[in-house]
C-alpha cells in the first residue's frame, strides 16, 4: 500500500488531517469555490448520505460477523520486488516504469491460490488492489490502455479474482487508489480546474466500470485522496453513483467522507462506540511483494491482533503481497495456515463476538459474546514456585482474574471441551486444576459463561481489598 513505515505514518497523518478537514467548510483548500461544482459545495448532509446511514446496519451485518479478511497488494511493483511505493521512493521515470507493464505476466488464475488460502486461514472476505498508486488497472477498462488486458497479462485479472473469491464462498472487495502517479492530470488537478475536471471524470469512470462489470461487490476500499479534497473529488457524487450501482455495498472513509467504517493502518485503534472500524496490517513490513523483507509476524502475533480487534468490535484485514507470477510467499502461507488451524477450534471466540469493555492483560486477551467471555491465554502459567508457599496457586495450574463481575456459571477449554473447576469471590476468579502444559497454540482459549455481561474492574476492587497492618500481617 505505502512507503517505508516512518514516511508512511507521516504521510497518513497529513492525509488524515486533510480528510478530517474535508468534512468542514474549512476544507476549500487550493480550489477556488468557482472551480468546485455546486453539488460538491453543499454544507448539509446529502440525501445520499442519509439513505446510506439508514441502510448501514443491514448492509454491514455480514461484515461485523466476519471479523477477518485478506488484503492483496499486487501490481507492476511486484516485478521490482522492493515495496509497492518503489516508483516514488526510488524516483523511477514513468517511461521506465511503464516497461514493467509488458514484463508483468502472471500465471493463469493465480487468484485461486489466494482464495483457497484465505478459506484455510478462516478469512471471510478478500480485498484486492484493482488500481494502486502506480495507476495500472487490473481490469478490462475502456478508459486507458495502461491495463492488464492490453499489456503483459493479456486478460482481466479482476475477473479472475472475483471468480476465485466467489468459488470459495468469500465476499468480494475492491481496493481503488484515488492518487495516481501515472495519469498526466494526477498532480496538476489540484490547481488546474480543466485538469481536475478531466481527472475526476476519468476516476469516476473507472469506478463506474468496477461497480458495473463484476456482479455484486461487497466492499469498496478507497485509498489516498491526494491531491484533492472530498469536494475536489466530488466524493458525494462518487459515492452516490456507487450506491446506485451496488445498493448493498459498504465503503470506507478514504475518499474524504465518513464512509461506513474507519481504517486505522498498521495499528489497532478502536473507533468510538457505534462506529465500525477495520485495522489493515501487513504480514511483514511491506504491502507489495518485497523479496528482502523478512520481518514476518508470527501466528501468535496474528492471533493476538485478531483477538484485540474483535474485543474492540473491529475487523482485521491482513495483507499478502503475491510475487510477480501471483504465487504467495511461502512464509505467508505458513503463518496463515497456522492461524486457520487455530480458528477451526477457536473461531467461536472471534466470529460474531461483540465490542466489550474488557481490557487485555500481559498474559491474556479477552473477547465477548453476550454473557460469555473468552480468555485467550497467550502465556500459559504452568507450574509456579509460588505454589509451594501459598494455596492461592493450588491445585495447579491456576489462571486467576481479579475483579471479575458478575457471577461465573461454567468454564471449559475450547480445544478439548473439558470443564474447568473454578472458585470466585468478590475479588478473584480462579480457574484451577489446569494442565501444566498449554493445551493449544498459539493461544489457549477458555470459555466462561456468566449470569450477566462480564466486566473486569481492578480499580473498583482496589478500594475494597481487605488490608491489615503496616508490617507483615
Amino acid at each position: 500500500m505505502e512507503m517505508n513505515e516512518n514516511s508512511r505514518r507521516s504521510f497518513l497523518k497529513q492525509i488524515g488531517a486533510a480528510s478530517a478537514l474535508a468534512l468542514t467548510a474549512a476544507n476549500a483548500e487550493a480550489l477556488p469555490s468557482s472551480a468546485i461544482p455546486p453539488q460538491a459545495q453543499q454544507a448539509s448532509p446529502a440525501p445520499g448520505q442519509s439513505s446510506q446511514a439508514a441502510t448501514r446496519p443491514a448492509r454491514m451485518a455480514w461484515w461485523h460477523q466476519a471479523k477477518f479478511g485478506m488484503f492483496i497488494h499486487w501490481g507492476l511493483y511486484s516485478v521490482i520486488g522492493q515495496h509497492e511505493w518503489a516508483k516514488e521512493v526510488e524516483g523511477i521515470p514513468i517511461p521506465q516504469y511503464e516497461l514493467l507493464a509488458k514484463q508483468f505476466n502472471p500465471k493463469p488464475n493465480a487468484a485461486r491460490e489466494w482464495a483457497r488460502l484465505a478459506k484455510r486461514a478462516g478469512q471471510k472476505y478478500m480485498v484486492m488492489t484493482t488500481k494502486h498508486h502506480e495507476g495500472f488497472c487490473h481490469w478490462d477498462t475502456t478508459l486507458t490502455d495502461y491495463c492488464a488486458p492490453k499489456q503483459g497479462p493479456g486478460r482481466d485479472l479482476v475477473r479472475e479474482f472475483v471468480d476465485a473469491a466467489r468459488a470459495e464462498g468469500l465476499r468480494v472487495g475492491f481496493y481503488y487508489s484515488l492518487m495516481d502517479w501515472h495519469h498526466p492530470d494526477g498532480a496538476i488537478c489540484k490547481t488546474d480546474e480543466a485538469a481536475r475536471r478531466r481527472f475526476v471524470d476519468y476516476t469516476h469512470g473507472l469506478i463506474r466500470e468496477l461497480m458495473t462489470n463484476y456482479g455484486k461487490i461487497d466492499v469498496l476500499w478507497y485509498d489516498v485522496s491526494w491531491p484533492l479534497t472530498a469536494a475536489g473529488w466530488e466524493s458525494e457524487r462518487m459515492n452516490q453513483m456507487v450506491f446506485e450501482l451496488q445498493p448493498d455495498i459498504i465503503v470506507n472513509n478514504r475518499n474524504g467522507l465518513e464512509g461506513d467504517f474507519a481504517t486505522p493502518e498498521q495499528r489497532i485503534q478502536a473507533a468510538d462506540a457505534g462506529r465500525a472500524w477495520e485495522t489493515c496490517m501487513t504480514l511483514n513490513d511491506s504491502w507489495g511483494f518485497n523479496r528482502f523483507d523478512d520481518a514476518w509476524k508470527t501466528p501468535k502475533t496474528i492471533v493476538g491482533n485478531l483477538a484485540t480487534c474483535a474485543r474492540g468490535g473491529g475487523n482485521y484485514l491482513l495483507n499478502i503481497g503475491p510475487e510477480p507470477d501471483g504465487s504467495i510467499p511461502k512464509e505467508s502461507v505458513t503463518v496463515l495456515e497456522a492461524v486457520g488451524r487455530w480458528l477451526e477450534t477457536n473461531g467461536k471466540a472471534i466470529y460474531e463476538t461483540e465490542r466489550s469493555s474488557l481490557e487485555a492483560s500481559v498474559n491474556a486477551n479477552y473477547t465477548r459474546r453476550g454473557n460469555t467471555f473468552y480468555i485467550h491465554q497467550q502465556f500459559w502459567p504452568g507450574h509456579t514456585p509460588a505454589a509451594e508457599a501459598t494455596g492461592f496457586f493450588k491445585p495447579e495450574a491456576v489462571i486467576a482474574i481479579g475483579g471479575l463481575k458478575p457471577k461465573a456459571l461454567a468454564a471449559r477449554l475450547l480445544k478439548t471441551g473439558q470443564s474447568i473447576p473454578f472458585t470466585q469471590d468478590e475479588f478473584t476468579f480462579r480457574l484451577t486444576e489446569l494442565p501444566l502444559e498449554a493445551p493449544d497454540q498459539p493461544a489457549t482459549v477458555i470459555e466462561v459463561e456468566c449470569d450477566g455481561e462480564p466486566i473486569i474492574d481492578h480499580e473498583a476492587m482496589r478500594a475494597l481489598w481487605p488490608r491489615y497492618r503496616v508490617g507483615v500481617s
